[in-house]
Order: structure tokens, then sequence, then C-alpha cells
């Protein structure tokens, strides 16, 4: 047996002593779980008897990385291939694979590998040693696996230049290529921290990456989350006692002073080489890369982070390439974020929201989420949750509340028919804003949360897109725009796009900004309004006036909304995290129905946004006008912003589109649009009608099928009063939980 160190084992939280404080201290104290978890990671130095493994495939630097970071720490280093294999074997590797064949070599690496014992070390792997189950299994017991996660381009060209033709698993037929995507899966398998190597980094410089994700690995402290109306020492003051981390804020939902939860040292950054190296990625791929450097590992480890997202995009949405970008016409190009089960943008972050949560909450309490909507929220989030497991589904229920004649005919359908046994639609007499301020009473009314805990050991929560959960995946569909841009060729790495966006709860729009912030060439993100465009009016005058306005319906409902409450936590970041201005603004807007902002604010928000607004009229011109020359067709919210990209844009740079819903979902005004004369009322026949027309996109398959099952499906209504819908909540506890 090759020994290093003694090896004395650690003393380590189990899981089921985590689970026993946790049940008990989870109900008193939401962040009492994670500040377990964080505190044992924070009280243990950068390696002490830990093993740092270097993981990766042949070419990406391990050894070399390996020997820097080991001189960096002055520990022992020990190298697979040159210190285990060949001197176990007393033959080269290349030897050994020649005379043994794939499966043996594989099969006594695995052995050699279980014989290893060290601690306190560097440890860098061969190649193919990740593609032995027990092998990988008994030295991750005592070690943080760091993947190398190089590009596939990269990796042949080294090889190649290196003149490397004995990698396990090459034979003829088979390509280097093919070896290298089919080793991935075992990379995914057993790495905990994942290091982006580009092309030409150097590597001292993947050592010190190697560090830093080490650090951050072992030490969560940094990683919290503030309210966007705390006060510049960090915390609200129910929220001093203790830290809120990631699984605390997907919990908790909406912090307790009624401000929204932000990371409190911002997002990460990644490099230009780094996201080169997603630039030939799949969108799942890019998905796990910017997500886990956004959730740290004690929230949710690599591995059921990445069984999440495969699982949310994976078999759920029509198009193998989930967010594909289209060209429109000149440089206009389509974000088409529609191809999910639901037909709107909000499946990308409703597919994988649901499975988050239901990771991170305590198995001793149930949860009713509560949802308003302007239409696509709706079907999008009872579709979520319906996909969770069946044990899931029993101690989490959600009741989804939107304005009953606020909505297209189509939109009401979906949501009836996505009512499921732990899922309910409630249609409320009254507007959106209504919707959606009447939750926000509801989760800061204590003495109401409190009776629905003790009564009926039920914890509210929220899924609107002022969680968290709901913000962070729609960040990735606005970079992956961009790759994809680049590995089309359009424009090099570097190169400037803007941004054009529908947009009335401003949660796309700040997303689209995040990813500016983390290292996204973004030039102008544009805000596009329809008739309420109390957002276009604020951007351009930096004053909030909702004194006697009053919401419109328009054909674009989506964006029926005057009280935007994602603008909160953009108005947060350019105020340099200043609490008590927000806390001052946000009262004025409820109080008196207005704020301004001052002179310095306006001018940083003007430098990032612009934005402009459009009528019906005009947007269902430009469905006809663009139908007509290109043969697509845009739904009634992607019109409002074609439109206003038409205006604003400077034609300098490419703009990318958001095309935030199907237009089957809208197929009254579309049919209106292409100036159909007699349209039958029923959304069935609309569709079909829609079809006819052989146009592009194809009409949705998931709305189709939905329709077809809704039959006459029925739903709940109830008046625009608080205390009736603070009672049917509490009914709805009673007849799932009781």
């Amino acid at each position: 047996m090759f020994h290093i160190f003694q090896y004395q084992p650690l003393r380590l939280i189990t899981q089921n002593s985590l689970s026993s404080m946790y049940l008990k201290l989870m109900l008193s104290r939401p962040g009492a779980f994670a500040q377990i978890w964080k505190s044992w990671f924070s009280s243990h130095s950068l390696l002490g008897k830990k093993n740092i493994i270097l993981m990766g495939p042949p070419g990406a630097g391990k050894t070399t990385t390996g020997r820097i970071v080991g001189q960096k720490l002055d520990c022992p280093v020990i190298d697979i291939d040159d210190d285990v294999l060949e001197t176990a074997w007393n033959m080269s590797v290349s030897e050994k694979l020649q005379d043994v064949g794939y499966e043996e070599f594989l099969e006594e690496e695995g052995k050699a590998l279980l014989k290893l014992s060290a601690s306190g070390s560097v440890i860098s792997l061969s190649g193919s040693n990740p593609m032995h189950t027990a092998g990988m299994q008994h030295i991750k017991k005592n070690g943080i696996v760091v993947y190398l996660d190089v590009p596939t381009a990269v990796i042949m060209s080294r090889l190649k230049s290196k003149h490397m033709d004995r990698i396990v698993g090459l034979s003829p037929g088979i390509s280097l290529k093919d070896v290298l995507q089919f080793r991935k899966q075992f990379y995914k398998r057993w790495f905990d921290i994942r290091v982006l190597c580009g092309g030409d980094v150097a590597a001292e410089v993947v050592a010190e990456k190697v560090l830093d994700a080490v650090k951050r690995y072992q030490d969560s402290e940094l990683e919290t989350f503030i309210s966007t109306r705390s006060g510049r020492s960090g915390r609200s003051t129910e929220e001093d006692s203790h830290k809120l981390y990631f699984s605390d804020v997907v919990i908790q939902g909406l912090a307790f002073d009624g401000g929204l939860f932000v990371p409190e040292r911002g997002l990460p950054k990644f490099t230009a080489e780094e996201w080169q190296g997603l630039i030939e990625a799949t969108y799942i791929e890019r998905a796990q890369v910017i997500l886990e450097r956004c959730i740290h590992p004690a929230d949710i480890p690599a591995s059921k982070l990445a069984e999440i997202i495969e699982t949310a995009y994976g078999e759920n949405f029509s198009c193998s390439k989930v967010a594909p970008v289209r060209h429109l016409a000149g440089n206009q190009f389509l974000l088409e974020l529609f191809h999910g089960p639901t037909a709107s943008f909000k499946d990308f972050a409703l597919q994988l929201m649901p499975h988050l949560f239901a990771y991170c909450i305590p198995r001793s309490c149930n949860y009713l989420i509560l949802v308003a909507t302007s239409g696509d929220t709706g079907s999008a989030v009872l579709d979520g949750f319906s996909r969770l497991h069946d044990t899931d589904k029993q101690r989490i229920a959600l009741v989804n509340f939107f304005p009953e004649d606020g909505v297209s005919p189509i939109q009401k359908s979906q949501m009836i028919g996505c009512q499921k046994e732990n899922a309910w639609s409630v249609g409320v007499k009254s507007d959106f804003d209504f919707c959606q301020t009447a939750i926000k009473q509801i989760f800061t009314n204590s003495d109401f949360t409190g009776f629905l805990t003790v009564e009926y050991g039920t914890a509210l929560a929220a899924a609107n897109s002022i969680n968290w959960a709901r913000l962070l995946p729609q960040i990735v569909y606005h970079a992956s725009a961009y790759l994809d841009l680049v590995h089309q060729g359009i424009i090099s790495f570097g190169s400037p796009v803007d941004i054009c966006i529908p947009t009335g709860n401003f949660g796309n729009m700040l997303a689209a900004f995040y990813a500016k912030m983390m290292g996204i060439p973004i030039r102008k993100c544009i805000c596009a309004s329809n008739e309420n465009n109390v957002l276009t009016e604020f951007i351009r005058t930096g004053v909030y006036d909702l004194r006697g306005r009053k919401l419109i319906s328009s054909f674009s409902p989506a964006v029926d909304i005057l009280k935007s409450s994602n603008l909160e936590r953009y108005l947060h970041l350019i105020a340099n995290e200043d609490g008590q201005l927000v806390t001052q603004l946000f009262n004025q807007l409820e109080n008196q129905g207005h704020f301004q902002l001052q002179k310095d604010l306006l001018g940083k928000l003007q430098q990032d946004l612009v934005a402009g607004w459009c009528s019906d009229e005009d947007c269902l011109a430009a469905i006809h006008s663009v139908y007509s020359t290109t043969g697509y067709i845009l739904d009634t919210h992607t019109a409002v912003a074609k439109v206003v990209a038409d205006r604003l844009q400077d034609r300098t740079c490419p703009i990318i589109i958001s095309s935030t819903a199907h237009y089957s979902k809208f197929a009254p005004a579309i049919l209106r649009a292409l100036r159909i004369a007699e349209i039958n009322q029923n959304p069935l026949s609309q569709l079909h009608l829609l079809s006819s027309y052989s146009a592009l996109p194809p009409i949705h398959w998931g709305l189709l099928e939905t329709l077809k099952k809704t039959g006459n499906g029925d739903h709940q209504v109830c008046a625009a009063d608080m205390s009736v819908l603070m009672s049917r909540i509490e009914t709805l506890i009673q007849n799932h939980f009781m």
C-alpha cells in the first residue's frame, strides 16, 4: 500500500446528525442549517488532512498544476501516473496500456488507486482514473476533487502537439474527440469544484484559480445575502442575528423588512477566457458552469446541481438548443425563449426552481407557494411544481393568483389545465398589481404567517421573480445568446451587442444586466413597454409616478404592470447598496404613489438602460409586417420589443430581441394582426387556424396538448380583498396538508 502520511480520519458531522439539528432549529431560525454546515467548512484550514485531487482529461495540465499548488502549500505532491502506476508496474503507462488492453488497464489502474493512502497532499489523477468507480469512491473520501475543465478543442490541439496517441479508449473507428466527450460524464460525476481553463492560460494562473476555488469551497461565509432595504451594515434588524445563504433565501423568498434578497458581495465575474471556453458548450453545460459559480456547494453540491439542471432542461424543451438564437432581419436576432412546456420564458426558471426549492427545504415542514401572475408565470409554475417527485408534492403545494379578466383566454385555459393535486389557480377580480401587492403584504404579516406555522405546520414561500432562485436561471440564457452569436461567427468575443426585452416587472431585464456584470459584453439594455409605460417614463425622467394611472389592458398582458418589483434590486445596486435610500424610495411609492431619483443615480441608470413603448396598433402592425416579409410570426410581447428596437437601436452592433412567448398563446390578437375577419372564440379552434398558415415557428406542441386536455376544467374565483385571500389560503392548506 502506498503511504504518504499517516492518515487520521476527520471527525465529520454526519448527514444524520445534521438532519437532526436541522429539524430542531429550522422553524425557529431559517438560517440555522446553513450556519451549521458553513461553520464546519470555515473551521478548517485550506488543506488540513484533506487532499486536493486534480482531475481532468489528458492534456489538461494536472501534473504541472499539481506541482505548483504543492509548492505554494508546501505539501507533498503525488502524480498518479509517475509516482503510483509506473512505480507499481515497473513500466510506462503507455506500455501497460499496450500490454493489457483498454478494459484490463482500467481495472489495474483502479486497483492501484484503491491502495493509495494519503492526507494533506496534492494528487494529480490520470485522465482515466475517474472511469473506475471504486477507486474514485476511495480517494474522494479524504479529498476535494477539482475538475480542470479545458475545452475539447484545446485538449485535442495539445495532445496533437505532444504526439500522444496512447489514450485509453482510443481505437480504430473511435476518434479522440469521441473519447474526450465520453469521459466528460465521469468527470461530472466526481468533481466538487470546477476550474475553467482556457487555451492560453499559464499553469501558474491555473494553480491560483485552483487555490481560490478550494478556499471558496471551504469557506462560504462570504456568499451571504442581504435585503435591498438593509442598512449599509449588511442586514435588516430581524436578520442581524444570523447570516442568510442561498438555501435560506430560496425558502424565505422575501426579506423580513419587505425588501428583496441580493448577494451581499455581488455576483461572480468570469474572465474573457472563461467565457470563450463555453462557446462550444451546450446550453445545459453553460447553465451548470454559470450556476455553480452562483450557488455555493454547501447549499447544493455540484453533482446534485448537475442532476437538477439536466432534469429541468434535458427533456422538457422541444428544441435541443433549449434557447436558440435566430436571425430575423438586418442586425436583429431573436432569442427564442418559448420552447419550454408552457411556451414562455418563465419555463427557464420554473422548470429549475421547484427542484432547487425541494432540495433546500427541511423535511419537517410543509410549504405553500404563493404566486401572482400577469399571465405566463401561472402555467409555468404549475407545470414546474407538478414535475416534482411524489414525495415532494405531498409536502409542497402551490396557489396561483391571477387577474380573472386580465389574461388571454389561452393563458387562462393553460392555468386551468395545468392544475394538479397540489397546485391550484385562483382568479382575482382585480389586476396583477393587486395580486402582487397582496402576496407581499401576506408575507410580511407575521401574525398570519405565524398562525399558519403553529396551527398547520405550514410555511409560506414565493415563486415569483421576487425569489432569487427565479431570477438566477434567467442570467444563463442572456449569456448563452451572446455565446451563440460568437459560435455562429456573427461577432467575435468582446464585440458588443444590445439587448431589447419586453418588460413590466423588470426581472428579465435585470437578468440581462447581471449577465453584463458577470462579463458578457452587453452595451445597452433596451426596455420595451406597452401603453403601461411607467418604466419607460421612469428611465427617461427618473420619476416613478403612479398617481392617477390606471392599468390598461393590452394585447401584451405579461407587461401590463405598473409596479416593477425587480427594479428595487437594480436601484439597490446602482445606489451602492444603500438600503436606507431604497427603503425611502419604495416607502414613498407605497404611501404617496411616486418617487424621484437623485440626478447622479439617474445618470448611472441612463448609462445602462434606454427605454421606449408602443401602442397596440403598432404592435399588431409589426406582427403583420414581419410575417409578410419573413414568414415568421412574433408574439405580441416580442412585437412590442421589435417596434422599440427599430426606434432606438443605432445599428452599429447586433441587437438581440428576447422573444418571451410563443404566438400561439395570444391567438386572437395574432389572427387580428394577420387580418383574419372572423375569429372563432374557442382557443383550440384558433390554434388550428393558425397552424394552417405553416408559419415559423410551428404551433407550440405543449400548448396544443394542454388545451386538448383542459376540456371543461374549472377554477376558483375570489374578490380583491386581503381577508378573502387569506381565508382562501387557509382553506387550501387545510384541504391539502391536514
